[in-house]
């Protein structure tokens, strides 16, 4: 992603296209549609390699935590401030 373009801008496009794209190539997926928030977050180079580890193993890793308890675990760690009421809205 350029750094010239915001993360705002970006993700529109991402959704805009890949939703068009499933209601395209899936017609029985018609109520397809991304949720209405995101988060987004930045990976140092130096993390690239786990980062991929924990995307390909992460079928199996939220067998044993959610998503959920995962991010919010994520947040506190990273001492991200939020109100747990709005998070999974």
């Amino acid at each position: 992603m350029s750094t010239t373009v915001s993360i705002a801008d970006f993700l529109r496009v991402l959704r805009t296209n890949s939703s068009r794209w499933v209601h395209e190539q899936f017609p029985k997926h018609r109520d397809f549609a991304w949720q209405s928030g995101y988060a987004a977050f930045s990976v140092s180079q130096s993390s690239v390699e786990d980062v991929r580890a924990y995307i390909a193993n992460q079928e199996e890793h939220h067998r044993h935590v959610t998503f959920q308890q995962e991010y919010i675990a994520f947040l506190k760690r990273h001492a991200v401030k939020f109100d747990e009421r709005y998070v999974f809205e």
